[in-house]
């Protein structure tokens, strides 16, 4: 059993239960303003990324790891048909991939992937077929498992067409298949040592070492003094600084991507144990928001050395929830304000709730002892 981190402010597990089921209920089911899972069809069902109008498979993949640790198969076996039914790529370089964008149609903006889906959709999987036990055809969640890691890991390097997700030298996850680049937050070590379930051969292997070398890597990215990571960064940890129309922008700083750092560095801690470096990791964080320009004056964008830029956060409520996982990681007077803090703030309403509440649901059940091996 994982530890409560609320109980000291008065939150029972019995109430954070009712609190989870309560926050699933509102992304899945609840106003118009609230929720971002819609059903589709009989069978069917996405998960909007309210900001952008699309469907992403960040946000299926999300949504279906929400389902399997709320025990909720029918809504999980409707994201996965959905994703199988559009968003899978059986031609083209990115054949064996998940198109990462799709209008709510299901038609698809890109025929491109993007690792974070993948990484999700695996880890659901396993887990469903651990919770629930294996069905037929694409509901045999263990085979749908590993057939994607399989191409995740050996694509291109096998004679097939396109590239890999993992990096065969550094064990690193990319960016996106194409590039030789990371991103910090896409990086999940306690995910690749559960692949190995149903991992095989040098794939298990393969996972074992992807799994040491990525909390080698949080060390190259994450800065000696804030903690912060970029959205984007080089296999030796500095921050990529690439074509700005390439990838829409800037990506080399402390910014909504980068938020996930934390909180993936927190639940590998939880399921795996607390090195000394995630705790010193934990305490320059959370310090660096605690800093007197920085308390009540947090939610910027800043350059990684903690320069704070005027351009306010698209993401705030993801902020507090993340800085809160710091909570999991040193309890001190400092994180403690942040946890309190986060437990004061509701789930946000309006355009850009969807990220925001999705790692607002992570980092509730992260912290509350609720996000669960299976």
């Amino acid at each position: 059993m994982f530890k409560n981190y609320f109980e000291k402010f008065g939150v029972s597990r019995e109430d954070a239960a009712k609190r989870c089921q309560e926050i699933f209920d509102t992304i899945f089911y609840g106003s118009d303003d609230e929720k971002f899972y819609h059903t589709a069809g009989d069978d069917m069902g996405y998960m909007e990324d309210t900001g952008n109008h699309d469907a992403r498979t960040e946000g299926m993949s999300y949504g279906m790891m929400m389902c399997v640790q709320m025990d909720r198969r029918e809504e999980f076996d409707r994201l996965w048909k959905w994703s199988k039914t559009y968003m899978f790529m059986d031609k083209g370089p990115n054949a064996g991939y998940f198109a990462w964008s799709c209008r709510t149609n299901g038609k698809k903006n890109s025929f491109g992937a993007a690792p974070d889906g993948e990484e999700f959709f695996v880890l659901d999987l396993i887990f469903a077929g651990n919770r629930w036990g294996n069905g037929e055809g694409i509901f045999n969640y263990h085979e749908e498992a590993k057939k994607l890691l399989h191409t995740m890991i050996n694509k291109g390097y096998d004679g097939s067409k396109g590239r890999a997700m993992f990096d065969r030298e550094t064990a690193y996850i990319k960016f996106v298949a194409e590039e030789d680049f990371s991103d910090p937050s896409y990086h999940l070590p306690h995910f690749y040592e559960l692949y190995a379930q149903v991992a095989e051969g040098e794939d298990k292997e393969f996972c074992k070492r992807a799994a040491a070398a990525s909390r080698e890597y949080w060390k190259k990215a994450c800065h000696p003094v804030t903690g912060f990571s970029a959205e984007y960064a080089e296999y030796d940890g500095t921050p990529h600084h690439g074509d700005l129309h390439k990838f829409f922008g800037r990506h080399d700083w402390f910014y909504s991507d980068a938020y996930r750092t934390i909180l993936n560095i927190a639940l590998d801690s939880i399921w795996f144990g607390l090195s000394d470096w995630a705790k010193q990791e934990g305490e320059r964080y959370i310090a660096f928001f605690e800093r007197p320009e920085n308390a009540d004056d947090w939610d910027h964008i800043y350059e990684l050395d903690g320069t704070k830029l005027s351009e306010k956060a698209l993401h705030p409520v993801a902020m507090i929830a993340t800085n809160a996982c710091t909570g999991a990681l040193v309890e001190n007077k400092d994180s403690d304000r942040w946890v309190k803090k986060f437990l004061d703030t509701p789930l946000r309403m309006g355009d850009r709730r969807y990220y925001d509440n999705c790692l607002y649901f992570f980092s509730y059940m992260l912290l509350s002892g609720n996000y669960k091996i299976y």
